[in-house]
């Protein structure tokens, strides 16, 4: 392994997955302006995910759509057009 490549600033950060509000602690050094705080009482830097492991179909085994950014509409709409 290459020395001097890699972040030295990791700490413990919380993703929450946003579809289904599931929360887990991992160690990060991506940037976050937002903090949340567990039920540990501590306070933790907070990554939001649009899908993690606990939503995602491949891991549940339920076909599930989600659409958190309004993306079937504009697609609809861009294209409803040229039809």
């Amino acid at each position: 392994m290459r020395k001097g490549i890699h972040p030295e600033n990791y700490r413990f950060v919380v993703f929450k997955d946003m579809s289904n509000n599931q929360t887990f602690v991992s160690r990060s050094s991506a940037p976050t302006r937002e903090m949340i705080t567990l039920e540990d009482g501590k306070e933790y830097p907070l990554i939001k995910l649009e899908i993690s492991n606990t939503s995602h179909p491949y891991y549940t085994g339920k076909m599930k759509l989600i659409d958190t950014a309004g993306r079937i509409d504009k697609f609809k709409k861009r294209y409803a057009k040229k039809g």
